[in-house]
């Protein structure tokens, strides 16, 4: 106070001006990426500055600390409702199907996220539905991760429905799931008619070849997607067979990864056919197979005639 009185009024602005850019400088930064955890900022403090944040993790013990489902419910309404936020950090919480409901009606009303994840938050098909009546009137969301939960068929043809009319999303994680040939095929209608999807991840679900034939379908129309995941389904050379069919019709997919999916010498001649033919695919992992001698050779004969793409996991 002693000071502040010695102090004429210019001396005071200039003060306050450099209180302020102090305040600018510093505040933002702080409060632009926040993770709340067990030694992280507090519930109080992330509300006073929520204008300010952008990026968003909740950890496990923060979460949890919430005794009833309810609070649970009350936290996830306040943080969607925060208007700067673009990317909500919700891993290895036990959301389940209650907590995806009340992430669903937040959703809708949300206009500022971007990305979403979930993974492995205990959620199942009844979550998974509950999102998808989200996804169909939210148009900022562009990525969501539903990796490592326990979604099956039914989840993933609910998310295929909303994906029908979904404009945004463009990431689609729903590896380590229940799914199985039906909620693939699901997914497969979707990508006949979705022109916005270029990354779908179904690594480690209970996809065989059956599956791969509806995925195969999708791929010799679909003109957006990028990149497909497959790896640890049981697709073997039947679907290997079909999903080179697609890509020698396919002018857009540029990364497949079928590492572990049971494909033998029979496969991997048919992919080599396909490679003969394509020329956008510049990444196919195979790792993890069965494949032998014969398999190996009709690959390397490929690549001599196609210089775009790149073999993992095949000993030439």
């Amino acid at each position: 106070m002693a000071i502040a009185s010695s102090l004429g009024l210019k001396d005071l602005a200039t003060c306050a001006r450099v209180s302020q850019d102090w305040n600018d400088s510093f505040t933002p930064p702080l409060y632009n990426s926040v993770v709340l955890s067990k030694h992280g900022l507090s519930m109080e403090s992330v509300e006073r500055n929520k204008h300010l944040i952008q990026s968003l993790k909740i950890r496990s013990f923060t979460y949890g600390r919430l005794s009833s489902t309810s609070a649970r419910d009350k936290v996830v309404f306040s943080v969607m409702a925060y208007s700067t936020l673009t990317t909500l950090d919700l891993r290895y919480n036990s959301i389940g199907d209650n907590g995806a409901q009340a992430l669903s009606e937040a959703l809708m009303m949300n206009s500022t996220l971007t990305t979403l994840d979930l993974g492995a938050t205990s959620i199942g098909d009844n979550g998974a539905q509950a999102l998808s009546e989200a996804l169909k009137v939210n148009s900022t969301l562009t990525t969501l991760h539903l990796n490592d939960n326990v979604i099956g068929d039914y989840g993933a043809q609910a998310l295929s429905e909303a994906l029908k009319v979904n404009s945004t999303l463009t990431t689609l994680d729903l590896r380590y799931n229940l799914i199985e040939d039906n909620g693939a095929q699901a997914l497969s209608k979707t990508l006949m008619m979705n022109s916005n999807l270029t990354t779908l991840h179904l690594d480690d679900n209970v996809i065989g070849d059956n599956g791969a034939q509806a995925l195969s379908e999708a791929l010799k129309v679909n003109s957006t997607l990028t990149t497909l995941d497959l790896r640890y389904n049981s697709i073997g050379d039947n679907g290997a067979q079909a999903l080179s069919e697609a890509l020698m019709m396919n002018s857009t997919l540029t990364t497949l990864d079928l590492g572990a999916t049971s494909i033998g010498d029979n496969g991997a001649q048919a992919l080599s056919e396909a490679l003969k033919a394509n020329s956008t695919l510049t990444t196919l992992d195979l790792r993890h197979n069965s494949i032998g001698d014969n398999g190996a050779q009709a690959l390397s004969e490929a690549l001599m005639m196609n210089s775009t793409v790149t073999i993992t996991g095949v000993i030439f």
